[in-house]
């Protein structure tokens, strides 16, 4: 009998190891990643004071569309960088959350980059 790898065990051990290493700051939060198969999740965290500071989805109410492409995804990035700015924050930590830098992560990114946040 093969065993079957838990790939989420490993992204999670993957994030647990990228978390060591950054932490956000009320100056420079922590962008942090989260995909399902449905939808994608963003949020700028303090890890200081241990609040979320601004926070993007599409399971949100104003989000009509499919969200588990990569074009959800850049405009939750979009979005979140404009809820950011609008607050004063203009630069943060990318956080992965332990997924590879490609397509709907990277999208995401590239979409907070060009909303106007420096990472």
């Amino acid at each position: 009998m093969v065993n079957r790898t838990d790939s989420n065990k490993a992204r999670i051990k993957r994030h647990q190891r990228v978390r060591n290493k950054i932490s956000g700051t009320p100056e420079r939060p922590r962008l942090s990643v989260y995909r399902s198969l449905k939808h994608i999740y963003a949020q700028l965290i303090d890890d200081v004071n241990g609040v979320t500071l601004v926070s993007a989805s599409t399971v949100e109410k104003d989000f009509a569309e499919y969200g588990g492409n990569k074009d959800a995804a850049s405009k939750v990035g979009k979005l979140l960088a404009e809820r950011a700015t609008a607050k004063g924050i203009d630069a943060c930590v990318f956080d992965r959350g332990g997924y590879i830098y490609h397509g709907r992560v990277q999208s995401l990114a590239e979409g907070a980059r060009e909303g106007g946040l420096k990472f």
